[in-house]
């Protein structure tokens, strides 16, 4: 359909053998998606300055693990698991299990919706968002973010020790 956020209007136009037009991507809801994230980080930042708050001269490196770790696990939770499915289930279709506690599913519908899917499964995509959440966060309420932060950093860690329990067990040599 001429027109439409994954195809061309003309022929030749920018998109014109990037990909067949039925497996394009929707260009133009990511664009939108990059614009109100870079508008966001932009505006966070201003509003940052006209407050008075100051960003710090340089990232302490435990903030930068901490925010790290916290991405890392709220993208996969908000991406991958299970009991998060209510969430994107409007934009995305599943597909199979995944990892302890995760589903596989992949965009669905055309346009925004499919972008927006896209997103909500990618946990790569996810960390960006959260991370730049994150440190906003750490400007305008640096207490409570630390704290949100350490607790999705713990359960990252608990995460890895439940898995490696589970591979001891399997291997004989653990057990409760």
């Amino acid at each position: 359909m001429p027109g439409t956020d994954t195809q061309p209007k003309a022929a030749g136009g920018p998109f014109t053998g990037y990909a067949e037009p039925e497996e394009r991507p929707p260009f133009k809801s990511y664009a939108s998606f990059a614009a109100v994230f870079n508008a966001s980080v932009a505006g966070a930042l201003i509003a940052a300055r006209r407050s008075g708050r100051d960003l710090p001269a340089k990232a302490s490196a435990g903030d930068v693990v901490l925010m790290g770790v916290a991405s890392h696990k709220i993208s996969r939770l908000v991406s991958k698991d299970k009991v998060t499915a209510f969430a994107r289930a409007p934009f995305t279709e599943f597909q199979e299990k995944g990892g302890p506690a995760e589903v596989e599913e992949r965009a669905r519908g055309t346009g925004l919706r499919r972008a927006l899917g896209e997103l909500l499964v990618c946990p790569y995509c996810l960390g960006l968002w959260v991370a730049a959440g994150l440190h906003v966060g750490l400007i305008f309420a640096p207490r409570t973010t630390r704290f949100v932060a350490s607790v999705f950093g713990s359960l990252t860690i608990s995460d890895f020790l439940q898995v490696g329990y589970r591979a001891a067990e399997d291997r004989g040599l653990g057990g409760s």
